[in-house]
Order: C-alpha cells, then structure tokens, then sequence
C-alpha cells in the first residue's frame, strides 16, 4: 500500500473528498445505478430495514414539528420518511437512479424526484427546505464536503437535518466487495465530525449504532435488527459501551466489535 492510500485507510484522509472533477464524474458514473443493482429495482421484494433505527436516533426528536418542503438525499422509494409523513407537505428526492423517478406519491405526499448534479451542486433557492434527509448516502459520494456544504445552504434556518453515515472503511474498496457497491467507503468518525461542522451545521444530538454483531446474529434469525425497538436500544447502549474500540479500517473480528455508524441530528 502506498504512503498516499494509507493515510486514506488509517481514517487520516478521507478518500474521494479532494477528487477533481472529472474523477468525480467516473465515480458518479460507477455509482449512480448502485443501490438499484444491489436488489432495490424489485419494488415487490424490497424491504426497508431502518425503521425503528431511524425513530430511535432521529425522528424522536422531531416530535410535535411541521415540515412544508422536506429534501432526501438518495431516498430510493422514501421509505424513510414513513415516521414523519403525515407531517411534510411537500417532498423532494434528490436520486440519480433511474429505478425511483416515475414515484409522484409516498405515503400520501406530494412527491418529485431529480437526478443530482455530480458536481455536487444542488439547484434549490437557498434556505428553502425545513427538513433534509441523508441516511447512509453520502459515503457514496465522492466530495462529501462540498455535499454537505450545499445541503447546509438549502436549509432553513431552525430547519433540521437527519444524517447517518457508516464510519469504517466497509473494507478494502479497491477490490470488489460483496453487497456493496462498486465505490463506497465509510467516512472517519473524527472527520465527519469536522465535515459537519465546516459545513455550518449544530449538532442537536450525535449517537452511535449499528453495533455490528447485532445485526449479524439476527439475520441469522431472520429478524431485521432495525426494524425491532428492543434490539434497536440494545444497539444503542452497546454501541456507547464500546465506542472506545472504534477503528476506521477494520481488519479483523475484535476491532469489529464497536459501533459502526453515527446518526446526527443537525440544525442551522
């Protein structure tokens, strides 16, 4: 491994964020069909598995609040956004697939989709949205600065942002990698913080989840860990617990038993 790659894998750089553009281009190109491809095409056999992780570390905090315009970033189908449905007006789905785009209605609301730019460059008026919702995108994305700087801009201000992003490497992405797409990489835990911040964001509330032998033994089971409140908590505290044992680029099975994601919630 070259000096220059390890200071990717060691979580001192993160990967992509400086990419010209015409290396963002490919990369955009490489992912743009990803999720879709991994099985979230077949609409009958799709199955959203974050519901109670999403209310637990997100929506609960929302509670009693109105949203007239609410973006998500990569939504696929909106599914997300099933806890606070009857609570938006008008909803926007920033995809590039192009599996999602005839969707005119989720969960009874008002529903348009558009392709991102791969610059990273969003075309909504400034301070427009009252609700953005991330989670599990951006490590999909190259120039994840620039991303976030421009959600920040869209946002209202007092307005919310929902954001979770793995914070281990998801392995050695230079080789291909089973369930996963061709390009993602988790994004350091340290510099996600300094992304979130540089951005303009104030942290509401930051947690840590997805403590990865949970939802290994559970599919075993075949109970979705996230969709289960009870498994979802365990989660929660386990993953505090053991927050001391986070490593960007996990090798092997002990360093692997710590958090594997961070869930914000951010206002401007």
């Amino acid at each position: 491994m070259t000096d220059e790659l390890a200071s990717y894998f060691s979580g001192e750089k993160l990967y992509g964020d400086d990419f010209t553009m015409e290396e963002i281009d490919k990369w955009f190109s490489d992912e743009a069909e990803g999720y879709a491809n991994l099985g979230s095409k077949d609409k009958d056999h799709y199955s959203y598995g974050y519901h109670q992780l999403n209310r637990y570390h997100g929506y609960r905090f929302l509670a009693g609040r109105h949203f007239d315009n609410a973006l998500g970033i990569g939504s696929a189908y909106g599914d997300e956004f099933r806890p606070v449905a009857k609570s938006i007006s008008k909803l926007t789905i920033l995809d590039p697939s192009e599996a999602f785009a005839d969707t005119k209605e989720i969960l009874g609301v008002s529903c348009s989709y558009q392709k991102p730019n791969p610059s990273g460059d969003m075309s909504f008026d400034s301070s427009y949205y009252d609700l953005i919702v991330s989670l599990g995108v951006m490590h999909h994305i190259p120039n994840v600065s620039h991303v976030l700087g421009e959600c920040n801009r869209c946002l209202r201000k007092g307005g919310i942002m929902l954001l979770r992003e793995p914070i281990t490497s998801m392995g050695d992405w230079r080789k291909p990698r089973s369930g996963l797409t061709k390009r993602e990489r988790g994004i350091p835990l340290h510099l996600m913080d300094q992304i979130v911040r540089k951005a303009g964001f104030t942290v509401l509330h930051r947690s840590l989840c997805v403590f990865s032998p949970i939802p290994k033994l559970s599919n075993k089971f075949g109970v979705a860990a996230y969709n289960n409140f009870a498994l979802t908590v365990a989660d929660s505290i386990l993953s505090q617990a053991f927050s001391w044992n986070i490593k960007y680029h996990r090798t092997n099975y002990f360093e692997k038993v710590a958090p594997s994601s961070v869930y914000y919630v951010l206002t401007k």
